[in-house]
């Protein structure tokens, strides 16, 4: 066995996969109820295109932060950030479902000693941000 980590396999169809995964979200609560990811409460966040302004909706892990959510944008530790990053550097008013409820946010990236501080918050921040060279975003996201 190999010591060096492995990136998780990523579905070949990622939009589809993420229609799927959305829809079954919104079916059952916010909670995923199939596959290796079941019982998982993630979010499903919608922002603005960067340049289209045209709606993106991706399903991401996120932990809380006092009243706000922090997650990471590792791109599944892609050596790039994922699209949902740069929409929201762009335009940092999104749209977020947790459970049943849905709400509009403002991004921020954390900085400084507030990046750590919420990465201790992530548990699977280390272990992504290790597959790596790239510093993984941690991007809080607070209610307006």
């Amino acid at each position: 066995m190999s010591s060096n980590p492995q990136r998780p396999q990523i579905p070949e169809d990622m939009k589809a996969f993420n229609t799927k995964l959305i829809d079954e979200i919104r079916a059952n609560g916010g909670q995923i109820v199939s596959g290796p990811l079941a019982g998982s409460k993630p979010m499903i966040l919608t922002t603005s295109g960067a340049k289209s302004f045209a709606e993106r909706t991706v399903v991401i892990g996120w932990r809380p932060y006092g009243d706000r959510y922090a997650v990471i944008a590792s791109n599944n530790a892609a050596p790039q950030n994922p699209h949902w990053f740069y929409n929201l550097q762009a335009n940092p008013v999104a749209t977020v479902e947790v459970g049943t409820d849905k709400f509009s946010v403002k991004a921020r990236v954390a900085e400084g000693a507030e990046r750590a501080e919420v990465a201790k918050l992530i548990d699977y921040y280390e272990r992504q941000q290790a597959l790596t060279p790239r510093e993984i975003p941690i991007v809080i996201l607070e209610k307006v």
